[in-house]
């Protein structure tokens, strides 16, 4: 009925409880999720999440977030892309956010290392035919400029993709619908000072939205603060019920459907 179109089941708060995080989904009707790969090193731990459970797929990519660890060329992601249940290439983008207390004090244009990177995670995304997961933090402008030079707004093929756990204004999400790109929401659109995104949601339309936990973090309202895990995307659903005026139902059809649409369209296997 739901599917957790981002989280991190490989992560250390969850890759230890695993048999009760399914029996959780499955009581919550929580069928299927994405696993999201944030770097190279965990690729491995990942993909044996997707191929070792049917109703799990994987993604490859290497975090905008990520320093001091391999950093992947476009042959690389594409080796790894053409594996069985590699559905995505990211999660890739790019993160401005706290750049003085998180980055040593560094400007923006000290972090042509991270459009770089998502220069590569485009270029291979386009390649090998498959969508985009992106994310951006503090960076709207710089992640749609590059979406637009690498071709991604053009008449051409597109890799298309979406811009998960979506934080940002309605006119950040018109132009990444405007380029073809979903957009996913998580936890936070339950959070109690998070009206503006809520009208963001309601703004979006059913065909291009998608939902996530981002677990094991963002954990939707009753359980903020706590552990995230994919048996609580249906908090995510009925929030966007409730901005939409729609059944819960009607939300887990449309994105569910949404979720096979871009991600299942190839072989998925």
């Amino acid at each position: 009925m739901f599917v957790d179109s981002h989280c991190h089941l490989n992560f250390p708060e969850l890759a230890g409880d695993l048999p009760r995080i399914r029996e959780a989904m499955a009581a919550a009707q929580v069928d299927r999720a994405l696993c999201i790969c944030t770097t190279m090193e965990e690729f491995a731990d990942v993909h044996a999440l997707a191929t070792g459970h049917d109703n799990f797929w994987a993604t490859v990519g290497v975090h905008p977030d990520t320093e001091g660890l391999a950093e992947p060329s476009v042959q690389d992601l594409l080796d790894r892309a053409a594996l069985p249940r590699v559905v995505a290439i990211g999660e890739t983008g790019l993160d401005y956010y706290g750049m003085e207390d998180r980055k040593g004090g560094r400007s923006i244009a000290d972090l042509e290392w991270q459009r770089e990177r998502f220069r590569t995670h485009i270029r291979a995304a386009r390649i090998c035919a498959k969508p985009l997961v992106i994310h951006t933090r503090s960076a709207s402008e710089d992640t749609l400029a590059i979406l637009r030079e690498e071709g991604e707004a053009g008449p051409g093929p597109r890799a298309g993709g979406v811009f998960h756990c979506f934080t940002e204004t309605a006119q950040v999400a018109r132009a990444a619908l405007d380029m073809g790109y979903y957009i996913s929401f998580s936890g936070i659109i339950t959070f109690k000072n998070a009206q503006d995104l809520r009208d963001v949601a309601a703004f979006v339309p059913m065909d291009r939205l998608l939902i996530e936990t981002d677990s094991p973090y963002l954990a939707p309202v009753p359980y903020r603060g706590k552990t995230n895990n994919p048996s609580y995307v249906p908090y995510v659903a009925q929030q966007i019920a409730a901005v939409k005026g729609l059944d819960v139902q009607e939300v887990a059809r449309a994105t569910s459907h949404n979720f096979e649409r871009l991600f299942l369209q190839g072989d998925g296997a």
